[in-house]
């Protein structure tokens, strides 16, 4: 059974800053977590997941996290709470992961969209914006039952006007941009991995 917010936290979006000890820590690349945004679709669990391994860090993902959390689905998240309610977990979910040093981190594609997050992503994380063009994830989504934002008459169009409406956030955000296509995940990440140490971030 879900486990309700109270209405006091659902409306509190001030959360505990990290320690002076944290975030010397965290200006360490080793330790600084490396945070995947971009679209759903866009490769960043399963590209997140073989570049922890890769790099010999944990591998988390935001949305698992939270329905591990939660006990229920995404889906019956947002039945339950609506698009409001789980973006409200989400940040507490954030708060929580982004603490952890050394890791690699999967966000939602929504995560970027409030300003909390936003302030998050930027002081506590190397963030990499995994960029695909609106045909190619809407090839990698068309059959995609589990997305409640794409539940529509018409996903494709609700990919566009997310892509339009999200495009910018991610670019202002990334530290890095990283083009995601049709290839193999081995070869994407070979080729993430020498983004990220060209750029010493890793």
């Amino acid at each position: 059974m879900i486990d309700f917010l109270s209405a006091d936290l659902m409306q509190n979006e001030i959360l505990t800053p990290l320690s002076p000890e944290d975030l010397q820590q965290l200006a360490l690349p080793t330790n600084k977590p490396i945070i995947l945004v971009g679209m759903m679709g866009a490769g960043k669990t399963t590209l997140g997941r073989q570049l922890a391994r890769c790099l010999e860090r944990d591998f988390y993902d935001l949305d698992q996290e939270l329905v591990a959390r939660c006990g229920v689905p995404i889906t019956t998240i947002f039945d339950i709470e609506g698009e409001q309610g789980f973006r409200k977990r989400e940040t507490l979910e954030l708060d929580v992961c982004s603490r952890r040093f050394g890791i690699v981190l999967a966000t939602g594609g929504g995560a970027v969209l409030s300003e909390a997050n936003q302030q998050l992503l930027r002081e506590r994380g190397t963030v990499v914006y995994l960029r695909a063009s609106e045909s190619e994830l809407y090839r990698r989504l068309e059959r995609d039952k589990t997305r409640p934002l794409l539940q529509t008459a018409n996903p494709r169009q609700r990919i566009t006007e997310l892509l339009q409406m999200r495009g910018p956030i991610y670019e202002s955000l990334a530290d890095v941009v990283f083009e995601t296509g049709a290839g193999s995940i081995q070869i994407a990440v070979k080729q993430l991995v020498s983004v990220l140490k060209e750029q010493e971030v890793i």
